[in-house]
C-alpha cells in the first residue's frame, strides 16, 4: 500500500489568482510547482504566450543544416537511420517526409530490435553503404556509435547525428552531432526527445517555411518517450496536440478511427495509452520499418494494411505484457527482500524482451523506485530500465559498466545486457548508486495528494478547469485528488475485453460518483469504508462530454474496517482428464456465449489460444495451463464471471512428445509456409510456456536434422540439414521445466475451490 502525502498549505499571490481565475485548486497547483508570477503562468497555460527557442541554439546545428542542404542540392543519396521505439519511428517519419518535401533523395532504415538492436548496426550499415549512400543522417540514435561512424567517415560518407541520448565520454567523429544533452542543464531545449531534436533540425533546414504540419509526429514522440514536459518540449507538445486534433496525417487519423478516438477531443492520454502502445508493438514484436509507411503514406490501402497489422501485434503485446507482469509480481511476492534495494532488479527465463520495458514502467508506478526488468536466455540477461525523478538511470547503470556487456539510454529509461553470473553484484552496486542519488535509505511508494474534495464538487466545469493545466505527463503530473469515507454501491467490468472496472461510490453525504478503474481487478476492490485517490478529466463518450473520475489508489478510512476482497467469479467444476468432445458440446449449448480456452492438436475442438483471448462472462477451461503465471494472466485477460473447469487437454510435458510435435509442426512449415513458424504457432499446439519451447528448439537444432534460425524473438525459419545433427546439448533444464509443468497440471486438476 502506498503512503499518502497530504497536501501542504500553499500561499497563492493575489495577482496569480487574478491571472488564472477559475477554481482555486488550479492556482494552488501552479504555486506548488513553482509558477508564481502571472507572466510565467500565462506562458505555461497558453502556448501563444511562449517564445520558442531558435534551433540555432543547438550545437553543430549550422554544420548539420549546411551538409544536408548541400546533399539536397547535389542530389546525393541520404540514408536516414532511426530507432524502433515510437520516438525513433516518428523521428524517422518526420525526416523522411520533410526531406522528400524538399526534393531530397532519401532512403531510411530502422534496425530490427532482435537481430540488430539499438544503435547503428555495423554489418547492416556496410551493406547499405555498398548500395550507394552519400550521407547518413541519424535520428534518436548515433551519439555513442563510434565504430560505425568511424567506418562511414572512413569510406568518405559523412554522418550527421541528431540524437538526445546521454553523451559518451568523447563524441564520435561525425560531421555534426546535434544533441540537446550538449546544452547546459536548465536550457529550454535540453529535454527535447529524438523527434523534437529532428524537428529543430528541420526548422533550420526549412528556413522561413512553416514546419507546423510535422508537429503531430513530435507530440507522439514526446508522450511515448515520457519526456519531461518543460520549456520548448511542453510548447511543442501543446502545438502538436492542436495539429492532431485538427489536421492529423492520414495514418494517425486511421489509427484514431480504429481505436474509436475522436480527433477533436484527443488528449495526451490517448497517445500514451492507445496510439503509442500500438506503434510500440510494431517495434517490440516485429519490424518497425512499416511504421514509416503508415506515418508518411497517403494511399488508403497501404494505411489500412498497416493499421490491421498494428492491431494484431498490439493484442499479442497485451498478453505477453500481462504474463511477464504477473511473473514479476510473483517473484517479488516470493522474495520480498528484492524491495529492500533502492532499485528493483528482477529477471525471468524466457521473458519477452519486447515487453520488459512496459513491465518496468508499470512496476515503477507500483513501487515508486527505479526498476530493471531482465529476460534470461542461456545465461545472458538483457532488458530495460525505467526510473523516477532524481535518479538518472543511465548514469547509475554506467557506474556498473565493468559488469555489463552493453548499455545505453537517457536519464529516465535505458537498456542493458549482462551475464547472469554478474546479476547479484550488479544489483548491489546499482542500488548503492541509486540510494546516493535519491538521498534516502529506504524506498517507500508514495502518493502525493494535491487536494481533498467532496464528490459534489466534481462536475464538467471542474474537469474543464483542471484541464487548463494539461498536457500532463513527466514533469507535470495530473492532479491527484482524494475523497474520504466512501463505500461501493455497485461494480461491474467494462470495455470490449472487460479489462476495466466501472464503480459507483457513495460518500458520507450520500453523493454518488462514477469511478473508472482502468485495468482494475474486481477481486481487489475494497469492502467497507475507505478513502479513494483519483484523477478527474473531461471526457467525451458517445458524443457526450462528462467529468471522468479515474481510480488511482485506496486506503482504509480512519477507524474503518480493514480492506478486504472477495472472489470475483464463480466456479463450476467439471474437471475430467480426456473428457469427450460431447462434454464440450453440451457446455457450449448450455453457455452459448462462453469462450473456450484450448491449446492442443485436435481439430475437433474450436477454442481460443492465449494470444487471442477476449473478454467473456463465461470461460470454459478445456486445456490446463502450463503454470500458475499463465493461469493468472488468462483469468485477468478474460475477466470472467463464471469459470467452468474441465482440463480435458493437458500441456505436452513429456520430453519425447514435445520435441516430436515441434518437429512435426516444423516440417509442416517447411512444406507449406516456406519454413516460417512462430512461437505462437507452437504454443497454441503444445500448450507449453514459450521459454520451454525455446529450449526444445535448441535441442532440436543440436540433435535433429532440423535447423531453426531465429528471425525475431519469437519467429523462426526452419530448414533441413540433410543429416541428423549430433551436437552436445544439456537437456536437464528442459526436462526440469517439463516436470514442473506436469506437476502443476496435476495440482490444477485436484485443487479445491470450495
Amino acid at each position: 500500500m502506498k503512503k499518502w502525502l497530504d497536501p501542504q498549505p500553499v500561499s497563492v499571490p493575489d495577482d496569480l489568482m487574478a491571472e488564472v481565475g477559475g477554481h482555486l485548486i488550479v492556482a494552488e497547483t501552479l504555486a506548488r510547482r513553482g509558477i508564481i508570477q502571472p507572466q510565467a503562468a500565462r506562458r505555461f497555460l497558453d502556448p501563444t504566450h511562449y517564445s520558442p527557442t531558435s534551433s540555432d541554439a543547438l550545437p553543430d546545428m549550422d554544420k548539420a543544416v549546411d551538409r544536408i542542404a548541400r546533399a539536397i542540392r547535389q542530389r546525393e543519396t541520404i540514408l536516414i537511420w532511426g530507432d524502433f521505439d515510437v520516438d525513433g519511428q516518428t523521428s524517422t517519419a518526420l525526416l523522411v517526409a520533410a526531406l522528400r518535401d524538399l526534393g531530397a533523395t532519401v532512403r531510411y532504415h530502422i534496425p530490427n530490435r532482435f537481430s540488430e538492436g539499438h544503435g547503428i548496426h555495423l554489418p547492416t550499415l556496410k551493406t547499405l553503404l555498398d548500395g550507394g549512400v552519400d550521407v547518413v543522417l541519424t535520428c534518436d540514435t548515433g551519439i555513442a556509435a563510434h565504430e560505425a561512424i568511424d567506418y562511414a567517415q572512413g569510406r568518405g560518407v559523412d554522418v550527421v547525428i541528431t540524437d538526445h541520448h546521454s553523451l559518451p565520454q568523447t563524441l564520435p567523429t561525425a560531421y555534426a552531432a546535434v544533441n540537446p544533452m550538449r546544452l547546459p542543464e536548465g536550457h529550454p531545449l535540453r529535454e527535447l526527445p529524438g523527434v523534437g531534436t529532428a524537428y529543430k533540425f528541420v526548422q533550420g533546414l526549412y528556413g522561413n517555411q512553416s514546419t507546423e504540419h510535422l508537429l503531430d509526429l513530435v507530440a507522439m514522440g514526446i508522450v511515448a518517450d515520457v519526456m519531461v514536459q518543460v520549456d520548448d518540449t511542453r510548447y511543442l507538445l501543446q502545438k502538436g496536440l492542436d495539429v492532431l486534433r485538427n489536421d492529423p496525417r492520414p495514418g494517425l487519423r486511421a489509427m484514431m478511427e480504429r481505436a474509436n478516438i475522436a480527433p477533436a477531443t484527443l488528449t495526451e492520454m490517448d497517445i500514451g495509452f492507445t496510439l503509442g502502445p500500438r506503434l510500440n508493438a510494431l517495434g517490440r514484436l516485429a519490424d518497425a520499418n512499416p511504421a514509416v509507411d503508415l506515418l508518411t503514406a497517403t494511399d488508403a490501402d497501404i494505411i489500412a494494411e498497416r493499421v490491421n497489422e498494428l492491431e494484431g501485434l498490439n493484442q499479442k503485446r497485451r498478453f505477453l505484457t500481462r504474463q511477464v507482469y504477473e511473473a514479476a509480481q510473483q517473484q517479488i511476492q516470493d522474495d520480498p527482500a528484492l524491495l529492500k534495494y533502492a532499485a528493483l532488479v528482477i529477471h525471468g527465463e524466457g521473458w519477452h524482451t519486447g515487453v520488459v520495458g512496459i513491465v518496468a514502467s508499470r512496476l515503477v508506478e507500483d513501487y515508486a523506485c527505479p526498476v530493471i526488468v531482465l529476460a534470461e536466455n542461456e545465461g545472458r540477461l538483457s532488458g530495460s530500465a525505467r526510473s523516477v525523478n532524481g535518479a538518472n538511470i543511465v548514469q547509475a547503470i554506467g557506474k556498473q559498466a565493468h559488469l555489463l556487456n552493453g548499455y545505453g539510454g537517457h536519464n529516465m529509461a535505458a537498456g542493458l545486457s549482462l551475464d547472469a553470473d554478474n546479476l547479484f553484484a550488479f544489483r548491489r552496486g546499482l542500488s548503492q548508486t541509486v540510494r546516493e542519488m535519491l538521498g534516502r535509505e529506504t524506498i517507500t511508494p508514495e502518493l502525493a495528494i494535491d487536494a481533498v474534495v467532496d464528490f459534489n464538487d466534481i462536475d464538467l466545469a471542474f474537469a474543464d478547469d483542471l484541464s487548463r493545466l494539461a498536457p500532463f505527463g513527466n514533469g507535470n503530473p495530473p492532479l491527484t485528488l482524494a475523497t474520504h469515507n466512501v463505500h461501493v454501491k455497485s461494480r461491474r467490468t467494462m470495455g470490449s475485453r472487460g479489462d476495466h472496472v466501472d464503480l459507483r461510490l457513495e460518500d458520507q453525504e450520500g453523493h454518488v460518483q462514477r469511478v473508472v478503474w482502468w485495468f482494475g481487478d474486481l477481486e481487489d476492490i475494497p469492502q467497507g469504508q475507505f478513502d479513494i485517490a483519483y484523477t478527474v478529466r473531461a471526457n467525451t463518450f458517445q458524443g457526450k462530454r462528462e467529468a471522468l473520475v479515474e481510480w488511482l489508489d485506496a486506503r482504509p478510512s480512519e477507524n474503518a474496517i480493514t480492506l478486504d476482497t472477495g472472489p470475483r467469479y464463480s466456479i463450476i467444476d467439471h474437471r475430467q482428464p480426456d473428457a469427450p468432445i460431447e462434454r464440450l458440446q453440451q457446455l457450449q449449448a448450455d453457455y452459448p456465449d462462453a469462450l473456450v480456452y484450448y491449446e492442443g492438436l485436435s481439430r475437433d475442438v474450436q477454442g481460443t489460444d492465449r494470444y487471442h483471448l477476449t473478454n467473456a462472462d463465461t470461460l470454459i477451461v478445456w486445456s490446463v495451463p502450463p503454470g500458475a503465471i499463465l493461469w493468472k494472466a488468462l483469468l485477468n485477460e478474460v475477466q470472467p464471471q463464471i469459470v467452468i473447469l474441465v482440463g480435458a487437454q493437458q500441456p505436452l510435458s513429456r520430453f519425447q512428445d514435445l520435441v516430436q510435435i515441434i518437429a512435426g509442426l516444423a516440417k509442416y512449415a517447411i512444406n507449406q509456409r516456406q519454413g516460417f513458424i512462430t512461437m505462437q504457432d507452437i504454443a497454441a499446439r503444445t500448450g507449453q510456456y514459450e521459454h520451454t519451447i525455446q529450449r526444445a528448439i535448441h535441442w532440436l537444432n543440436a540433435q535433429s536434422e532440423l535447423s531453426f534460425e531465429a528471425v525475431s524473438e519469437d519467429s523462426y525459419v526452419v530448414t533441413t540439414k540433410g543429416a541428423k545433427a549430433n551436437e552436445p546439448y544439456d537437456a536437464t533444464r528442459l526436462k526440469h521445466l517439463l516436470d514442473e509443468s506436469r506437476a502443476y497440471a496435476a495440482y490444477w486438476m485436484k485443487q479445491s475451490y470450495d
